[in-house]
C-alpha cells in the first residue's frame, strides 16, 4: 500500500472531523428527542395523576358527605328492599309513636300507582299531648326510612282535655324512581 500525501491526509481528517460531527450532532439530535418524549410522556402521566387524585377527594367528599347524611337519618340503603319498605316504615312509625307517648289510631297503608315515584302511602291517626306530637313528627324524618309527609291535619280531642289528634299522610319515596335520568346528547 503506498503513503499518503500530506494532502490526500488533510482531506481524510477533515473529512473524519466532518463524518464524526455529522454523527454526534444526528446521534445528539437522536438522543434529543427520546429524551423530550420521555419527558411527555412523563408529565402526562403527572396529569393524570393529578386528575385522579382530585377525583378521588371528590369521591371521598361525597362518601363522607353520603355516611354523615346516613348517620344523620339512621338510614341504610342496603337494608331497604323494595317488597318490604313500606311495611317495615309503617312499624318504624309505629314504634316512634309509642316510644314518644303518642297513641296510634287505626293505620292503613296503601300502594303506589305503577307510575308514581312512590312505593306507597301510609295514613294514621295519632292522639296525644300536643309536645309528644310534635316531637314524633320531628322524629319521622331520622327513622331510616325515605318518608315525606304528604298532610297533616291537627283537631283538639273534645273527650279528652289537653290531647291533641292529628292525622299524618306518609308518602314513602321510591329512589330508584327519583334517579336522574342520563341524557344521551
Amino acid at each position: 500500500m503506498r503513503a499518503f500525501t500530506q494532502r490526500e491526509q488533510r482531506t481524510i481528517r477533515l473529512g473524519a472531523l466532518g463524518l464524526g460531527a455529522y454523527l454526534v450532532l444526528f446521534g445528539g439530535w437522536q438522543v434529543w428527542s427520546f429524551i423530550a418524549s420521555k419527558h411527555a410522556q412523563y408529565q402526562q402521566l403527572l396529569t393524570e395523576a393529578s386528575t385522579l387524585r382530585q377525583k378521588a377527594i371528590l369521591y371521598q367528599s361525597k362518601a363522607q358527605h353520603t355516611q354523615k347524611l346516613m348517620e344523620s337519618f339512621q338510614m341504610d340503603p342496603v337494608k331497604l328492599t323494595r317488597e318490604t319498605v313500606l311495611a317495615q316504615a309503617s312499624a318504624a312509625i309505629q314504634r316512634a309513636a309509642l316510644g314518644g307517648g303518642v297513641q296510634i289510631g287505626p293505620v292503613r297503608e296503601t300502594p303506589a300507582r305503577p307510575s308514581s315515584k312512590e312505593l306507597g302511602s301510609i295514613q294514621l291517626e295519632a292522639a296525644g299531648p300536643a309536645p309528644a306530637l310534635l316531637k314524633f313528627v320531628e322524629q319521622t324524618h331520622s327513622l331510616g326510612y325515605p318518608l315525606l309527609i304528604d298532610t297533616i291535619q291537627i283537631s283538639s280531642e273534645p273527650s279528652r282535655p289537653g290531647q291533641v289528634k292529628l292525622s299524618l299522610t306518609f308518602v314513602v319515596l321510591d329512589f330508584d324512581q327519583w334517579k336522574p335520568e342520563k341524557s344521551h346528547a
